[in-house]
């Protein structure tokens, strides 16, 4: 183990169209849950364009609402299935991101 060679630095490739702060933070989401991630853990819901990353949407968020972002996950929704009087359809499909901050740090949606 002592010979081990360290891991190769891995070039990360990106995919798509360079996105501005602006196109990446589409909109805040504001339910009840996250009501309570606002209140209890200073943890902020966005949907988010399907091809930003992560690292993208955290320096969006800086940009965009000059705070500090100590952690980003994000989720990618499926679409639901819907009826009409026409047949089926289909909603799209959408990437949702919670944005943690530091205490001192708020974000004023309203």
């Amino acid at each position: 183990m002592a010979n081990a060679k360290p891991a190769p630095a891995v070039e990360t490739r990106k995919l798509g169209p360079t996105l501005e702060a602006h196109q990446i933070v589409i909109a805040p989401i504001v339910s009840e849950k996250v009501t309570h991630l606002v209140e209890r853990r200073n943890t902020y819901a966005f949907q988010v364009h399907k091809l930003a990353t992560k690292a993208e949407i955290k320096a969006a968020v800086e940009k965009l609402f000059e705070v500090r972002v100590l952690d980003v996950r994000t989720q990618n929704r499926q679409g639901k299935v819907r009826r009409a009087r026409s047949g089926k359809g289909r909603q799209a499909s959408w990437k949702k991101a919670y944005v943690t901050l530091p205490d001192e740090h708020r974000i004023s949606l309203f």
